[in-house]
């Protein structure tokens, strides 16, 4: 039989293996068991960025082809107008204008007509100038400025550079377009002293023009979905100084009377 003494020795030997193999397994089961939560977080991570990058694609895609599908149904910059309504008569039944998710006044017929202004030789070939840069308009005959006024382009939609002819005017039309989504929707009965412009890039159907403008006052500034928004009573004396000479609430160019040449310059400031 061993002394006490050597007995408690063995026995705590016995106590300080199993200590340290316990130890050893406790620590092997632990750096496993942090090693599968490790690997587990990085699945997880390599989840999740899948799910956000099929995510972004996703919306790319749907903003791409829904861009592609209002381009599509959007050919004409003034949808109503273009297609459906080239009367030029003022619409009297119950007519709302709404600008930008915002409900407008809609103005009264307009009385009265303004004489054509003629300055220099009978001759002298008119034009209008719209300088984008600092949204501008003049009207010339010859070499002789006869307007001179602040007008609003494209903001949501670039006004086109270019030289262009006026090709039908309307004494009053309808305006319609944008995307109600976007809060940049727009439908403008009553819109008047229209005068729609083309070229051979730029053809009528895409609904391009100058006109009077009751829904802003901000002229100055770009406001317009891409046509030239004019002050109502500028509008009046334009539309009764340009070429082709009146006729009727709706009048075209022709061979004998061309519509007036217009020239776009400059660049829409970002505002």
């Amino acid at each position: 039989m061993l002394p006490i003494f050597k007995q408690r020795t063995l026995i705590l030997s016995y106590y300080k293996i199993n200590v340290n193999t316990l130890y050893f397994c406790l620590k092997k089961v632990l750096y496993e068991y942090m090693g599968n939560i490790r690997k587990t977080i990085k699945a997880k991570r390599q989840h999740i960025f899948q799910i956000l990058a099929l995510l972004s694609i996703i919306f790319l895609t749907v903003s791409f082809l829904g861009m592609k599908l209002t381009s599509k149904k959007s050919l004409c910059a003034n949808s109503i107008s273009c297609i459906k309504n080239l009367g030029g008569t003022f619409k009297t039944n119950g007519q709302r204008a709404t600008f930008e998710g915002k409900i407008v006044a809609v103005p009264p017929k307009a009385q009265g007509k303004i004489q054509q202004v003629v300055l220099g030789e009978a001759a002298a070939e008119k034009r209008i100038e719209v300088n984008l840069t600092n949204q501008h308009l003049y009207a010339y005959e010859g070499n002789n400025l006869v307007y001179d006024f602040p007008v609003s382009t494209g903001k949501w939609s670039k006004t086109p550079t270019g030289t262009y002819r006026i090709w039908i005017k309307l004494k009053y039309t309808s305006m319609a377009g944008g995307n109600k989504d976007w809060g940049t929707d727009y439908n403008l009965p009553n819109v008047p002293y229209a005068m729609y412009f083309y070229n051979d890039d730029i053809p009528k159907t895409r609904g391009y023009g100058l006109h009077g403008t009751y829904w802003h006052n901000n002229f100055g500034h770009p406001m317009s979905h891409g046509g030239v928004n004019i002050q109502t009573e500028n509008a009046e004396k334009l539309y009764y100084w340009a070429d082709p000479p009146i006729k009727d609430n709706t009048t075209y160019a022709d061979q004998e009377n061309p519509g007036t040449k217009v020239i776009i310059y400059g660049v829409t400031p970002n505002e």
